[in-house]
C-alpha cells in the first residue's frame, strides 16, 4: 500500500461548507458506537500485536489507542470550554511528545479503552443536548488562529475515530 494510504486509509478530513442536522446526527451516532467497536477490534490481541506500527515509521497499535484516549479528552474539554466562554482559545498539545512517553509505549490499553469509553459517553450526552446556537459556537486553535465550530468538531471527531480506526484494522490484516 502506498504511505499516503496508509497515513489516511479513509481519506484527509474534508471541512463540509455547511453542516447539516443529519451529519451532526451520523457524526453522534460514529461518537456513540466507536468505543465498543474499538474494544471489539482490540480485546483479544496480543502484546506483540499492540507493540506493531500500523504503518512504516508509524506509531503502534498500542500509541494509536492511547492517543486516541487521549485526543478525545481535549476534544470533551473544548466542547465544554466552548459552550461556557466565549470563543475561548484552546490549548494545543504536541501528540508526538505523548506518544514517546513510557505509558503509550507499555500502560494496558485496556485503560485507555475504559477511558474512551467513559468520554464518549459524557461527550455524546452534551452533543445530543446542544441547541441550534451552541452548535455554532467556536474556539480558537492557538497554533492556526482558525475558529473551529462545534459543528465541525464533531465531524472531525467522528472522522478521527474511524480514522484511527482503520488504521489498526488495516494492521491487524495478515498478507
Amino acid at each position: 500500500m502506498e504511505l499516503k494510504k496508509l497515513q489516511y486509509p479513509i481519506g484527509p478530513f474534508k471541512k463540509p461548507e455547511v453542516v447539516t442536522r443529519e451529519q451532526l446526527d451520523e457524526a453522534i451516532k460514529i461518537l456513540q458506537f466507536f468505543p465498543e467497536q474499538l474494544k471489539l477490534l482490540t480485546y483479544q490481541l496480543k502484546e506483540a500485536e499492540l507493540d506493531m506500527p500500523y504503518r512504516p515509521e508509524g506509531w503502534t497499535i498500542r500509541q494509536l489507542v492511547h492517543h486516541i484516549a487521549d485526543s478525545h479528552n481535549h476534544c470533551y474539554n473544548r466542547v465544554r470550554w466552548t459552550i461556557t466562554e466565549d470563543r475561548p482559545t484552546i490549548k494545543a498539545y504536541d501528540q508526538d511528545a505523548f506518544a514517546e512517553m513510557f505509558d503509550y509505549k507499555k500502560a494496558p490499553i485496556a485503560w485507555s479503552i475504559a477511558h474512551i469509553e467513559a468520554i464518549h459517553q459524557k461527550l455524546v450526552y452534551i452533543l445530543d443536548h446542544l441547541n441550534p446556537e451552541e452548535w455554532k459556537r467556536v474556539f480558537i486553535h492557538p497554533e492556526s488562529g482558525d475558529e473551529v465550530s462545534l459543528e465541525t468538531m464533531a465531524l472531525l471527531y467522528a472522522w478521527h475515530s474511524m480514522h484511527h480506526y482503520a488504521h489498526i484494522q488495516n494492521a491487524l490484516i495478515k498478507p
